[in-house]
């Protein structure tokens, strides 16, 4: 069992979400495509050392950078904590969709590995034509084991991929605003 699913033992099925309130969020959506839309408000308070601490509805999220960034590796920098929102989104979406479909699932594991160019970051460094800050590749390998065969299971992967926000927020181009307070 690996740590990191201290609740979950092999071979046995992933504890579901309530199906009749997914069922009813699901035409609650239907119903209303238009009251899908929400606001997510995170407040960020730096700590030194490249750290900060995040508040998301009352949780707090450690964000800094390793030693090479000048960090303290006391926590995952920005673009990992990224990385891990974008695995954790695609799990939602496997789980959900499975769940919505009839399919029991035992195992779902992602693996993401993503290109960054971090030399045009913080000011310094050429941003011309050919560099882009930030990620520009992503590769994500998804593991996954139920009560179905292969092709039902990727395309609950597929569907999954397609339907998640934060794949939509890396794969197309968000509205970004900014001002100094």
């Amino acid at each position: 069992m690996s740590e990191l699913t201290p609740n979950h033992e092999a071979g046995q099925a992933i504890e579901p979400i309530d199906n009749d309130k997914l069922k009813e969020l699901a035409q609650k959506n239907i119903d209303n495509p238009a009251g899908g839309v929400k606001h997510i408000r995170t407040h960020t308070e730096a700590d030194g050392y490249f750290r900060n601490n995040s508040e998301v509805r009352g949780h707090i999220i450690k964000v800094g950078e390793p030693l090479p960034l000048l960090g303290d590796d006391s926590a995952p920098n920005p673009t990992e904590v990224a990385q891990a929102a974008l695995a954790a989104c695609i799990n939602v979406g496997i789980q959900a969709i499975a769940q919505h479909r009839g399919v029991t699932l035992t195992k779902i594991d992602l693996d993401i590995e993503g290109t960054i160019d971090i030399s045009p970051t913080w000011g310094v460094g050429d941003t011309g034509e050919n560099k882009r800050p930030g990620v520009s590749d992503v590769h994500v390998k998804v593991d996954v084991d139920g009560d179905a065969d292969k092709e039902t299971l990727q395309k609950i992967v597929d569907d999954a991929i397609e339907w998640s926000p934060v794949v939509n927020t890396y794969t197309r181009p968000a509205n970004l605003t900014h001002e100094l307070v």
